[in-house]
């Protein structure tokens, strides 16, 4: 994968608009560059996923560079706040590593037409990495039940029998492991916490959440947090969306009878191979994830992390200029734009077929 990696996520909420702008000036157009291509104008706000922040980056850069008088602004608050947010009519779409739950659907949508709902459109899948900072550790290999007992607080030493029986001749410190996780409501911890309850749950019996479960280690607010707390502690260990790790050392993953290494392919893979949720509207495609997927190079650590729009918005102009950039997110140009910069797995062909038919459908 060739990952461009910003040096914080937290800066696109200072500078998003500005660099979306800016670099929409110097780059080449996106899209159908046809005279008679649709354009739009108008302003988009977007809030959610620090995961999906550097994509979102790359979108909207895009999508302003096709259409001059459009604006797509993105505030990377997390999934929680996107979600509460795009309900409240704060803002006109949510980027969120979780699919909205039944009693965030059972309320009023603000920004929405009378009695209709938002719908949840999966626009980025991206493996979730173990990454860590152990001087001169590497190639580190962990299985579901040891990174439960890690992140529960079990086992507590990285010399642990646990983990040096899978990292033989490893050089293993005889120091205490730091915990660094998510502060926030967090789909990146959704996700993580899913994948243990599936994978390890004799160790891992807390039920999945968005909020982190057990009183350990460090706190640290959206990917960069914990990006930044784990890069600047020696013997840390954390769970970040790839696209953030920047230069810490990453896990490989017990899949199976197999280790494998991070890939964006391999998350695709699983996703490709799970279900769309049951009891859903028509249009609302959240994923069951197969957490539990085996096949050889399947990586099924990962987040699918979705755009929340409004099946029907209350503003026929803002449900039209939301209609343009997703349709724009969800090509294979801005999957592609998205792979390059995020390090993100491209929509499969089925999938994004979906998801083109589903914003279609928004009114």
């Amino acid at each position: 994968m060739n990952i461009s990696r910003i040096g914080g996520v937290a800066a696109i909420a200072i500078v998003g608009a500005i660099a979306l702008s800016s670099c929409a000036a110097n780059e080449a157009p996106a899209g159908d560059s046809s005279s008679d291509a649709k354009t739009y104008s108008g302003t988009l706000n977007g809030i959610g996923s620090s995961a999906q922040g550097q994509a979102e980056i790359t979108w909207g850069t895009g999508f302003q560079t096709a259409n001059p008088d459009a604006t797509v602004n993105y505030d990377p608050q997390g999934s929680g706040a996107g979600r509460t947010s795009f309900i409240s009519g704060a803002a006109d779409f949510a980027g969120s590593d979780a699919a909205l739950k039944d009693e965030e659907l059972s309320q009023t949508f603000a920004g929405c037409a009378a009695d209709t709902k938002g719908i949840d459109l999966p626009v980025y899948i991206s493996p979730i990495a173990i990454a860590y900072n152990v001087d001169g550790l590497k190639d580190l290999k962990l299985d579901a039940a040891t990174i439960a007992g890690i992140f529960k607080g079990t086992i507590t030493k990285w010399n642990d029998d646990a983990i040096a029986s899978q990292n033989d001749g490893a050089d293993l410190p005889d120091a205490d492991i730091r915990v660094v996780h998510r502060s926030d409501d967090s789909g990146t911890t959704q996700n993580f916490t899913e994948y243990l309850a599936a994978n390890a749950a004799d160790v891992w019996d807390a039920a999945p959440s968005q909020t982190y479960p057990y009183t350990i280690g460090d706190a640290a607010k959206g990917t960069s947090g914990v990006a930044d707390t784990t890069s600047q502690t020696a013997n840390s260990i954390t769970y970040i969306d790839e696209s953030g790790a920047g230069d810490l050392s990453i896990a490989q993953l017990k899949v199976g009878d197999n280790y494998v290494k991070l890939t964006a392919e391999g998350a695709s893979e699983v996703v490709a191979n799970s279900p769309i949720a049951d009891g859903r509207e028509d249009n609302d495609l959240a994923i069951a994830i197969d957490r539990t997927y085996t096949s050889e190079k399947a990586y099924p650590l990962l987040l699918v992390s979705y755009m929340i729009v409004c099946q029907e918005y209350a503003d026929a102009d803002k449900a039209e200029l939301v209609k343009g950039y997703a349709s724009y997110v969800a090509s294979e140009e801005g999957q592609k734009a998205a792979a390059e910069q995020a390090g993100s797995a491209p929509l499969s062909s089925d999938l994004a077929k979906k998801v083109a038919d589903a914003i279609a459908s928004i009114k």
